[in-house]
């Protein structure tokens, strides 16, 4: 499955940046991404593996569960 490269907007808008087949190369490019944005942009840089764009779309905005604090 590969990785999918995003830029998340503050308005939830989701923009494909690339497409990597190894890990490691999509880890770097999100470094060199995320350490090239201007001080003040807010958009998020996010790295997701899915088997289609259109499944790493969904996951991205799948609000996750907090987790439960406490007993176990």
């Amino acid at each position: 499955m590969p990785y999918f490269i995003y830029r998340i907007s503050r308005e939830k808008q989701l923009t494909c940046l690339g497409r990597r087949e190894k890990y490691r190369e999509a880890r770097d490019e999100v470094r060199q991404l995320r350490s090239a944005q201007e001080e003040g942009d807010s958009d998020l840089i996010r790295l997701v593996h899915a088997g289609t764009e259109a499944e790493a779309e969904r996951l991205l905005l799948t609000p996750r569960e907090a987790p439960v604090e406490g007993d176990d």
